[in-house]
């Protein structure tokens, strides 16, 4: 599948699809590689040329928006299918590959009635899409949110023991209480571990010799207990700290390890759920997107064309997908096909920054020509 297109229209002088033959036999002849469409537009409704001058100011960043959240929509499904480890598949309308969608494109007339002025249908387009967007930032939003969560529950339970959930890494039997006695966790920094073996019993009075043991180490810390006297625990707090030793007081509560436990794994389901349903809405939304946005194509295509080219309407539009290697040459069959007399894109000095910017394209041609990226 290219993953870039050009959308052109050239003037039509006598006949659509005699035009259509020169320009399928050119292509075949000059440039065989180079995949070629017809895109079908139909009757739309032009209005007054007023109405069609301001409907172009607005039609190339309305199209900017349209691709932007099609492009967002994409990368969010694209990063969730990585997360996920599903299956990578294909985005679709309506089941049909976008790509194929472009290529064979047919004008919905049930959803944009040709009837309706442009502006009425463009409006439409963006009313459409702007409402999905804020449906994806909402979702997008609920789902980091419990994400976020996890990942500060994570790296309480596997970061630094400076830092970290200290629940799981202690057994009923490590700790010792009753009605004199007190059992600390003390955070040992790892090459201080001698230190605080040789002097946590001199720290204060009244602990209890031998009492220290080691629970847990990583690369920064070692966890260690210490047992004494609930009385003198305040000046044990206060002497280790002046060592650099790190001293927490530590409750062993079943109901507590059992409640985190269920919230873990109530927001582990969360996110499951969030990620799943954020997938196939978007798997969805991106078709619904991308269907309005070649319909919004078919009006650009359309209107410019009416501009460029004058009344009645009598233009051929088509999609090709040149490699980078042969656009020169296609860009001149495009031109050899265009007469310059009847067209009135020719830009010259005095027209740089008229109707010749409007494409989007950074070069001037004697015909309509906008680009179409799909990644």
């Amino acid at each position: 599948m290219a993953s870039r297109y050009w959308m052109v229209s050239l003037p039509v002088q006598n006949s659509a699809s005699a035009l259509w033959n020169r320009l399928q036999e050119q292509i075949s002849k000059q440039s065989f590689d180079t995949p070629l469409y017809r895109f079908n537009i139909p009757n739309l409704r032009v209005g007054t040329l007023d109405s069609l001058l301001a409907l172009t100011d607005d039609l190339f960043k309305s199209n900017s928006f349209v691709e932007g959240v099609s492009h967002k929509i994409r990368r969010q499904t694209e990063e969730l299918q990585r997360t996920s480890g599903v299956e990578t598949t294909a985005l679709t309308v309506d089941g049909i590959p976008v790509d194929s969608y472009l290529t064979r494109f047919v004008w919905d007339e049930a959803k944009y009635p040709t009837m309706s002025p442009l502006r009425e249908i463009v409006d439409t387009i963006q009313t459409q899409v702007a409402k999905i967007e804020d449906d994806l930032k909402v979702r997008v939003a609920e789902y980091n949110n419990v994400r976020g969560q996890l990942n500060a529950i994570n790296r309480k339970q596997s970061g630094s023991l400076a830092v970290r959930d200290l629940s799981n890494l202690v057994k009923p039997e490590d700790i010792i209480t009753s009605e004199h006695l007190v059992t600390l966790l003390a955070i040992v920094p790892k090459y201080s571990q001698k230190d605080w073996l040789s002097s946590y019993e001199t720290l204060t009075t009244y602990v209890v010799p031998r009492s220290s043991k080691k629970l847990y180490e990583d690369n920064e810390y070692a966890l260690y207990t210490v047992t004494l006297f609930g009385r003198v625990a305040d000046n044990f707090r206060t002497s280790a700290r002046e060592r650099g030793f790190q001293i927490h007081d530590f409750e062993y509560s079943p109901e507590a390890q059992e409640g985190r436990k269920q919230d873990l794994e109530k927001l582990m389901q969360d996110q499951e759920n969030l990620r799943s349903s954020l997938l196939q809405w978007c798997y969805n939304s991106y078709g619904e997107v991308f269907s309005s946005w070649m319909h919004f194509c078919a009006v650009r295509v359309f209107a410019e064309s009416i501009l460029r080219y004058g009344l009645p309407p009598s233009f051929l539009a088509c999609v090709l997908a040149p490699s980078v290697k042969s656009e020169k040459k296609v860009r001149s069959i495009l031109e050899g096909l265009c007469d310059a007399a009847n067209s009135t894109y020719w830009k010259s000095e005095d027209e740089v920054g008229g109707v010749a910017g409007y494409g989007g394209d950074a070069d001037a041609h004697p015909y309509v020509s906008f680009t179409i990226n799909l990644a």
